[in-house]
């Protein structure tokens, strides 16, 4: 075996998502592991190159993980011909100039969603990579968890016959940070620093719809900010000027409909964070973050309604759970791993900054049609 180091600039790893599913669940994961076996000999060595604005919190984490290299210089790690590939998890708001500078250095791109604060700069990043000569992929993370994996192999299988409709509920309750902290940055509620849940979920409902059921041809939706005040890290108060939820119905190629609330103020009700039920002409299946549960045609039952007396049965218990039928790693790790073969053994990947594109559009749109208060179709983009 010939073990070949690959330098990457991770920028933004002091943040919540950056550290725990990009560095320690991803990349520390697949050196713990040995590294990435390609199958023809070589294994794959990721070493970090940890890169942001807090040196102090860089060199903690690099000592907390022995990790060698860490820079509040940017424009110096770009330069370094050793450093192959840059990954960005900063705030939105500072990522399309960070990979601008990266598309210009050669450098292969790996990065969080949106890829940019709005459709026009997140397609000219695409077009500048395209030109480069660059590989470049951007996070799709949910469609590698393991409820979603059981829900594509239904698919697949032809389990739903016509696929009529998908609902989506996702979100928790987030503190507002007065007499408990809160469990997400304070910017995510600031609209200047490119805070919102449309643009932050959008894009992931845009590369779920579209991998699973069909492309997003049409949005309605309603944005809004249920709590107008929250408390930031220093336990000041702050007026939130970015939705914190919304109600999306999309229409798909193929003739079905979803719809999927995302909310930072709704109290869980449900098995998970997030789930889907999708209905269809042969049966339907529930699916979250690790579980999903089938109703096939043959055994749906015959309800009738009658609010006179009480139900005798739980409507839960009449689905069966779908078996894993296999392991299933950690839906980060598993991207980044697809993502080096692609750079290093040119194995096929279409999650690319064009995909990312597609969310930030979608995001666009949803907010257009909040403001405007009407249906807007979604054209197909191109480069």
């Amino acid at each position: 075996m010939t073990r070949k180091t690959v330098r990457i600039a991770m920028n933004g790893v002091t943040g919540r998502m950056g550290y725990r599913q990009h560095l320690v669940r991803s990349i520390l994961a697949i050196r713990e592991q040995g590294g990435l076996d390609l199958g023809d000999g070589t294994v794959l060595w990721p070493e970090p190159v940890l890169v942001g604005r807090r040196e102090h919190a860089l060199r903690a984490l690099a000592e907390r993980h022995g990790i060698e290299h860490v820079s509040t210089d940017l424009d110096a790690v770009l330069a370094d011909p050793t450093v192959e590939i840059y990954f960005d998890a900063q705030v939105t708001s500072a990522r399309e100039e960070a990979l601008t500078k990266a598309i210009a250095a050669g450098k292969h791109l790996y990065t969080e969603k949106p890829t940019a604060t709005g459709l026009d700069g997140a397609l000219e990043l695409a077009r500048l990579a395209d030109a480069a000569g660059i590989k470049h992929g951007v996070v799709q993370d949910k469609l590698f968890l393991p409820g979603l994996l059981k829900l594509k192999r239904l698919i697949d299988g032809g389990f739903f016959g016509r696929i009529l409709s998908v609902r989506g509920e996702f979100g928790y309750w987030v503190f507002e940070g007065d007499w408990q902290s809160a469990q997400r940055p304070s910017w995510n509620y600031r609209a200047e620093d490119g805070g919102g849940i449309v643009v932050d979920m959008f894009p992931h409902w845009e590369y779920v719809l579209h991998e699973l059921f069909g492309r997003v041809k049409s949005v309605q939706a309603i944005a809004t900010t249920h709590i107008p005040q929250r408390w930031d890290e220093d336990d000041k108060p702050y007026d939130a000027t970015a939705d914190d939820a919304a109600y999306g119905i999309f229409e798909l190629d193929g003739g079905a409909i979803a719809q999927i609330n995302s909310s930072w103020a709704v109290r869980v009700n449900r098995d998970e964070l997030v789930e889907f039920q999708v209905d269809g002409t042969e049966g339907s299946a529930v699916a979250g973050l690790r579980n999903c549960r089938v109703q096939h045609r043959t055994l749906t039952p015959k309800p009738v309604w009658n609010p006179d007396i009480p139900a005798t049965y739980s409507f839960r218990d009449q689905w069966q759970e779908v078996p894993d039928n296999e392991e299933f790693d950690n839906g980060f790790k598993a991207q980044w791993e697809l993502f080096l073969r692609h750079v290093y053994a040119d194995a096929p990947y279409h999650w690319d900054l064009l995909a990312g594109a597609r969310g930030v559009q979608l995001a666009e749109l949803g907010l257009k049609s909040s403001t405007e208060g009407r249906r807007l179709d979604v054209p197909e983009i191109t480069l």
